[in-house]
């Protein structure tokens, strides 16, 4: 049977290929983002089972409306993608007010809006399955220049976790996905940067040398696999998306591990 679908961020990158993705497999797809005219084409291709319409998730009031609007166009939703989001690049002490709190306003509190619409319906229907869009789950225990990015995406798995547990005797299912880099336009068009202050710069410069090292994927990859988690019964609460994402991913917990292990018997004086 198909499948009903509601993608935030819709229009590019990941959630263009999650939405292209389920099309495909001929479910149906309520698409969304503040800009939804990059989706116009794909519209027309899809004869109906595409339903596009400008919705920003900073907003709640807006989020509300639109989930319920979503959930009207099929007679239900069967799947919820928190896809949108951008990045936020700059050192600690170099971020602004404004930058962090429109940053969290998407990549945070957009999340948890639709969250928070879409529970009692999914709760009334008697099934549903969220998938929380994050990233490498390494970040969110501090890397330079990413520390704000990770710290949104390292509060959502927390919440995640939380809604996973809260919802589950409602039949609903919760994923935190973490990707690891695909050719996307996060770093692009999706990205916000600090003013940069010159004390930084020989770090900035071992970065970029270990950025430029890293391959970006094909987001239809990512999609396949996106597909794969849906279909399972007993779906993972948390997955890493990719090899490359996972290998770096283990390699970050494992010197986690170690740092703690170290530091056993003075923990063990805090008793």
């Amino acid at each position: 049977m198909s499948r009903n679908w509601f993608i935030t961020g819709a229009s590019r990158g990941l959630g263009r290929a999650f939405a292209e993705a389920a099309l495909a497999a001929g479910d149906r797809v309520v698409g969304v983002a503040r800009d939804v005219t990059p989706l116009a084409e794909l519209v027309a291709r899809a004869d109906g089972a595409l339903a596009t319409f400008s919705l920003d998730v900073s907003d709640r009031a807006a989020v509300l409306t639109g989930v319920r609007k979503a959930f009207d166009e099929f007679d239900g939703i069967d799947v919820v993608v928190n896809n949108a989001g951008g990045a936020l690049l700059g050192m600690v002490e170099e971020v602004t007010e404004q930058q962090v709190r429109e940053h969290f306003d998407t990549n945070l509190f957009g999340a948890l809006w639709v969250c928070q619409a879409v529970v009692p319906l999914l709760r009334e229907q008697g099934s549903g399955h969220i998938l929380q869009i994050a990233t490498m789950p390494g970040a969110g225990g501090g890397f330079a220049s990413t520390g704000l990015y990770g710290a949104g995406k390292a509060a959502l798995e927390t919440i995640s976790g939380a809604l996973a547990m809260e919802v589950e005797p409602f039949g609903i299912s919760v994923t935190t996905v973490h990707p690891g880099g695909y050719d996307t336009d996060l770093f692009g068009r999706g990205l916000t940067t600090t003013a940069t202050n010159p004390a930084y710069a020989p770090l900035r410069e071992r970065l970029d040398a270990m950025f430029g090292e890293a391959e970006d994927f094909d987001p239809a990859r990512a999609a396949e696999v996106l597909l794969k988690i849906v279909d399972l019964d007993e779906p993972p609460r948390r997955i890493i998306l990719g090899g490359a994402a996972y290998d770096m991913s283990m390699d970050m917990f494992r010197a986690r591990t170690a740092e703690f292990a170290k530091w056993e018997a003075l923990s063990r004086q805090g008793d």
